[in-house]
């Protein structure tokens, strides 16, 4: 009869390590070098609209620009 090869022994203390598979580690590190390098290029760029403001409900239309409070131009709400 053959014998069957017997399993490893468990690590010291009876808990075999777990180590994560090295494509899932690749992927972890990659998609980080992704986003470290795509936060330096939109850092890099500035603002989209650098004359863009927040909108403040305590503001009125006047104080917002000749376009009007959404940039349409028109007085706001009436028609």
């Amino acid at each position: 009869m053959t014998q069957r090869p017997q399993s490893p022994a468990p690590a010291a203390g009876g808990v075999a390590r777990w180590a994560p598979p090295p494509a899932l580690v690749g992927f972890v590190v990659l998609l980080g070098l992704v986003f470290a390098g795509s936060y330096a290029v939109g850092a890099a760029a500035g603002p989209v609209a650098p004359g863009m403001r927040s909108s403040d409900p305590g503001t009125t239309g006047s104080e917002r620009g000749p376009l009007g409070p959404h940039g349409h131009g028109g007085t706001g709400g009436a028609r």
